[in-house]
């Protein structure tokens, strides 16, 4: 029998989707006041993945993506996402959003999502959250699973998970 052993810690990285580019500092005071401090944050890019979004939070959207000097343990993912969604609400305009943050954890061979939505690809966590396995990475780069979100798939996404993955592979070196 296999050893059981405490999980590697991983980093931390959000995908924001957002209405309304005023709110982008109180928005980063607030993820900086849950989270720890920000070790990216990148430029906003407008959101033209899919129209999903556009009932509820209006247009244009924006994507922006965000990392987290702090690395965590992956088996509070749930938590995480819960606590995201506390946050959205507080930026609610009425009943509609104007954010929308989807965390996720990444390691060195994965990048993982944290989702409310149940579907045949996704594992219950705990909470009535679910974990996405979105991204694999392997020979130098990430490669996307049938069920991938198509923004995620974009080489924005995969270049940016792929700096990230840098920066953690160094702050994994820096524990040792």
């Amino acid at each position: 029998m296999a050893e059981i052993r405490a999980y590697a810690p991983e980093k931390l990285v959000i995908g924001i989707l957002i209405s309304d580019l005023s709110l982008l500092e109180e928005l980063k005071r607030e993820l900086v006041g849950h989270w720890g401090e920000l070790d990216s944050f990148t430029e906003p890019e407008e959101f033209t993945w899919s129209d999903y979004y556009h009932s509820e939070m209006g247009k244009p959207l924006y994507r922006i993506y965000c990392s987290f000097d702090t690395l965590i343990d992956p088996s509070g993912l749930a938590g995480i996402k819960l606590e995201s969604n506390g946050l959205e609400d507080t930026f609610r305009q009425g009943e509609d959003r104007r954010i929308n943050l989807d965390p996720g954890i990444l390691c060195q061979s994965k990048f993982i999502l944290a989702t409310t939505k149940n579907n045949a690809h996704r594992i219950p966590i705990s909470h009535g959250i679910y974990e996405e396995l979105t991204l694999q990475y392997r020979q130098g780069e990430f490669h996307h699973l049938e069920w991938t979100y198509p923004d995620y798939r974009g080489e924005r996404a995969r270049d940016y998970l792929k700096e990230i993955r840098r920066i953690y592979v160094n702050q994994l070196k820096s524990l040792k």
